[in-house]
């Protein structure tokens, strides 16, 4: 019986929230011969059979580990799409600087990789009173007046048509991700929910779109193993008006000023008490929605609409107001992790390390 070969699969930034959960989606199928995982820092959920690679941010080794592991599949999970968290010189870094340093190494004339999927973000289509009511993957925000994290994004996605065009053997897809929202998930979003004031623009109500952070690992495993090529919308159907989400949570609206909103928002975003990038405060006012009809003639179905992620979300909400937070951390410890995988002295079937 001849066995059919599985597929070898690198994973970036195994370390960061999205990384590790793809990982785990992937090392639990039977199809799935190799996962490599490639991070700054230590893996913050467990992991059965995933090896993990130490790498700087621009992932200047990656070269050496396709060809020595012949991955066939990067999945790009490692792109930043919160403002809030580096400076602009740092952002522009890892999200241009590493994407072209990955896109450099799965075109290689001896490299293995037949298939690279990105993970990018709805945020560059833009957000401006002058935005259609959905955006299909074809359109562009009319706006001018980009952010640098959008225009980060706008810099990775016209390399990824590059290299698309230079490598027309390898399938290459882009996920475009809608506001994402989930009980573990931290964003600018859920962050300002989880508080007892979110922050909202006097005089807008926009319409908000949001997706699952399971939908979010989900489709970025079906895309993976379907080898779908192009560019996708996620997104969960419906969108919500912010004041209906706010209240949903269980929470108030703090109102800013509709002018100069920043100058108004400065003392409570350095003193902590308010999240507000650039591209939110944008939403708070325009909000943004998106077409998902080609996912999902691609097969892809999502579990959760719009009102339903932010229900899921309330209810987790909710219980952690009444009984904080439970669930066991997570800690990443090499030497423990070499045991278990490789003594000769742990069972087979425990090589997991669990319980």
């Amino acid at each position: 019986m001849v066995r059919t070969v599985g597929r070898r699969i690198l994973v970036t930034g195994l370390d960061t929230f999205w990384g590790g959960r793809v990982a785990q989606a992937l090392e639990a199928r039977p199809d799935v011969d190799v996962v490599l995982g490639l991070g700054t820092g230590s893996p913050s959920v467990a992991l059965d059979r995933t090896e993990y690679v130490r790498s700087d941010q621009t992932y200047s080794i990656l070269s050496r580990i396709v060809r020595a592991a012949k991955v066939d599949t990067i999945v790009h999970t490692f792109l930043i799409v919160d403002s809030t968290s580096m400076n602009a010189r740092t952002l522009h870094e890892l999200n241009v600087i590493g994407t072209m340093n990955l896109l450099a190494a799965a075109g290689s004339a001896d490299t293995p990789v037949r298939q690279v999927i990105v993970k990018s973000s709805t945020m560059v289509y833009g957000c401006s009173a002058r935005d259609p009511t959905f955006f299909t993957e074809e359109m562009e925000g009319p706006s001018l007046q980009r952010t640098r994290l959008e225009r980060s994004l706008l810099d990775v996605e016209a390399l990824l048509r590059d290299f698309a065009d230079d490598n027309p053997s390898t399938v290459v897809t882009l996920l475009r991700f809608a506001n994402v929202i989930g009980e573990e998930i931290s964003t600018p979003i859920t962050r300002n929910l989880s508080r007892s004031l979110v922050p909202s623009v006097l005089g807008f109500d926009p319409l908000f779109q949001f997706v699952h952070e399971t939908d979010v690992v989900r489709c970025l495993e079906f895309v993976t193993m379907q080898q779908r090529p192009g560019i996708y919308n996620v997104a969960g159907r419906g969108r919500m008006p912010w004041s209906e989400v706010v209240a949903m949570v269980g929470t108030k609206r703090l109102l800013l000023p509709p002018v100069a909103t920043r100058l108004a928002a400065l003392p409570l975003i350095r003193a902590g008490l308010i999240d507000l990038p650039p591209e939110m405060e944008c939403l708070l006012r325009y909000g943004r929605g998106v077409d998902t009809s080609r996912l999902e003639s691609a097969g892809f179905e999502h579990n959760f609409t719009s009102a339903g992620a932010v229900d899921s979300f309330a209810r987790a909400t909710r219980l952690k107001r009444a009984v904080g937070t439970t669930k066991p951390s997570y800690t990443y410890e090499a030497d423990v992790e070499a045991f278990f995988r490789h003594s000769p002295t742990v069972a087979a079937n425990d090589r997991s390390g669990k319980d």
